[in-house]
């Protein structure tokens, strides 16, 4: 089955979240797509040496309301940055949608989530989905080395 894909351009903060605890940690980015960034995209960057983040999963072990859970994580890691954020203005990215939602009311200014693997472009190379993975990669490992959990040269 093919998978939805979407995509936009804006800022996206990309941060590490323990995902299995207690010390597996993977990179994650937010960012807002629709009128006013009335939609949260919150997406974990692939990296080869750790596990795919599942959000909805890890949100389902911490409350029983998993979209509030996940808008919550996404917007306050921007909002207060934990060290190793980084924080990239008017980027090109691209989301493997794994399951959008509804909050219950508005919640950090948005009524809607997706969630999934994202992709940046890399400003480079913008036409190549390589260079792009190969990007993501680099500044998910960058992200990634604050914590020790991955070599920011390999």
């Amino acid at each position: 089955m093919a998978r939805r894909m979407m995509s936009g351009t804006g800022r996206v903060s990309i941060f590490p979240l323990i995902h299995f605890w207690p010390d597996v940690v993977g990179a994650v980015a937010y960012t807002t797509t629709g009128q006013f960034g009335i939609d949260a995209v919150v997406g974990y960057l692939a990296v080869p040496e750790v596990p795919d983040v599942h959000l909805m999963d890890v949100a389902a072990r911490h409350s029983p309301n998993p979209t509030e859970w996940v808008l919550c994580t996404g917007w306050s890691s921007r909002v207060v940055p934990k060290p190793g954020t980084l924080d990239l203005r008017d980027v090109e990215w691209e989301l493997e949608v794994d399951g959008s939602s509804e909050p219950a009311k508005t919640i950090y200014g948005h009524g809607g989530l997706h969630v999934g693997r994202l992709t940046l472009k890399d400003p480079e190379k913008s036409d190549s989905a390589a260079a792009g993975q190969d990007y993501t990669l680099a500044l998910a490992r960058q992200v990634l080395s604050y914590r020790g959990i991955a070599p920011a040269d390999a």
